[in-house]
């Protein structure tokens, strides 16, 4: 059942971790700095550690002044922001414990309405849910907001959603995707839907190819251990980059109403291929970085950092060509591209179209494709690639490349830009899940991915390596090499 009015709590399990402190709070202190929190409104961390409540509200009063501009920093908000933090030491393998939240939630007119984030091992989650209605604490109001990982593979992310919806119906799940908060992304909608010039051309008879690339500077960071249980396909593929290409490749809903969102889609990760072990090996690279040069300085390779293993075969790159099976886009390749030690921080999607079909300008205007360049981080960007003429009295008439910026506009200057997570925990409150993801989405991505991971395992061997502080291996470049392509030259 849907929110019946905006007055709510929030209740984060893992309260006190990084995810927490670096991103959740300083939301949750601007959603109140514009006023949007309900006088009444709670916000209680919880997780095993024991902490008092002042030293909880120290830990996150240090988290904003790293992580919020100091210009936002604002003593009155932060007074009535303090005021709402509690804190409660809760084991989720012992129900007894959930009674300390309920005695720090009290009864008060936002009891039915509390948002409950699970910032934790998504093996936690079912034993949660569980605890929170032993304990009373779930009404037909309450809502949970899920963060990824949603399992390793098909299997394991049925049985995390069980558990889940054990306690709570689909419409009260939040599955998190903080790319889909990001201000572009929800702009794109707005290009592709709120203007005639584009969509009569987005389909396969206008776009040659999609490029999607999440590169990264970072290697694994001490966290060896955990990422070797995932490698790039799951912690960036499976949900990041999938949702990315579905905003780019779904069809026209019939409006930005949630289920017609969602319902598109659904159809685009239907429509994928699935690919063979054959056609793994074909269309899908994996590597690891290997030592060499990131951000001036010489890095280990992956198996050589700390806690490595040198057998693992886990990848920290991939590149994969993706098809989708439809009307709208059959013939066209979605390039998927991520990896960590890459010599720059950038994601971005490229919508590249076919060329004129006959030049009628001199061969030295070496005209190129139009290209839409939209770009998520570090800055964002909306960018479209076009041949203009060259100025002047030149042999002929000579054209070259130009950037129109579709960025937003200088009158917006000055507005502050709600970061991802500041537009998702708002639309949780008002209980619009148009940017989360559904159960059937997890569920058809991960069909997909699975068919990878089998074909990688069944022609077992280490991944390929790359030179930290490179794009890649070269079978990167054969991929879209051999399909007559190259991949966008970011600047």
């Amino acid at each position: 059942m849907k929110l019946h009015n905006d007055a709510c709590n929030f209740v984060i399990f893992g309260g006190n971790g990084d995810l927490s402190i670096r991103k959740l709070m300083p939301a949750l202190y601007f959603l109140d700095k514009d006023h949007q929190l309900a006088p009444a409104a709670k916000i209680i961390g919880a997780s095993r550690t024991a902490l008092e409540r002042a030293e909880f509200q120290s830990m996150v009063r240090k988290g904003l002044e790293e992580f919020v501009a100091e210009k936002y920093m604002d003593e009155a908000v932060w007074e009535r922001f303090s005021e709402r933090l509690s804190y409660v030491s809760v084991d989720a393998s012992k129900n007894e414990t959930f009674q300390h939240l309920s005695e720090v939630l009290g009864n008060d007119a936002c009891l039915g309405n509390t948002i409950f984030y699970l910032s934790t091992a998504p093996g936690l989650f079912g034993p949660i849910c569980r605890g929170l209605k032993a304990s009373n604490l779930v009404s037909e109001h309450s809502r949970v907001v899920l963060e990824k990982p949603l399992g390793k593979d098909l299997a394991s992310s049925i049985v995390i959603n069980d558990g889940v919806a054990e306690v709570f119906d689909e419409d009260n799940i939040y599955r998190i995707d903080h790319y889909l908060g990001k201000e572009t992304v929800q702009n794109l909608l707005a290009v592709r839907f709120a203007n005639a010039l584009f969509e009569p051309v987005w389909t396969n008879s206008h776009i040659d190819n999609v490029q999607i690339t999440v590169a990264e500077t970072v290697g694994v960071e001490g966290r060896w251990g955990y990422y070797d249980d995932s490698g790039a396909l799951r912690d960036m593929v499976q949900n990041h980059m999938l949702q990315l290409l579905c905003l780019v490749a779904m069809g026209v809903p019939v409006s930005l109403d949630q289920d017609a969102v969602r319902a598109e889609k659904i159809k685009v990760l239907k429509s994928l291929k699935i690919m063979s072990a054959s056609e793994v090996r074909e269309h899908a690279v994996r590597a690891q970085y290997g030592s060499g040069v990131a951000n001036g300085a010489s890095v280990p390779g992956y198996t050589q950092e700390e806690g490595g293993k040198p057998d693992s075969t886990t990848e920290t790159f991939v590149a994969i060509r993706a098809d989708i099976h439809n009307w709208r886009w059959r013939g066209v390749p979605f390039y998927l591209r991520t990896g960590k030690r890459l010599p720059a921080r950038f994601s971005e999607i490229v919508i590249e179209f076919k060329d004129v079909p006959h030049s009628i300008f001199p061969e030295s205007s070496n005209i190129m494709a139009n290209k839409l360049v939209i770009r998520l981080q570090p800055e964002e960007s909306l960018q479209l690639y076009m041949m203009n003429k060259v100025p002047g009295l030149g042999k002929g008439m000579e054209v070259h490349p130009v950037t129109l910026n579709l960025t937003q506009p200088d009158k917006y200057a000055d507005k502050r830009i709600p970061e991802a997570y500041e537009r998702l925990l708002f639309d949780v409150m008002k209980g619009n899940s148009t940017l989360f993801v559904h159960r059937a989405e997890v569920e058809a991505a991960w069909k997909w991915c699975d068919a990878i991971l089998n074909g990688w395992a069944e022609h077992a061997g280490l991944p390929s390596t790359y030179m930290s502080g490179t794009w890649g291996p070269q079978t990167a470049f054969e991929l879209v090499a051999k399909d007559g392509r190259s991949w966008h030259e970011s600047k």
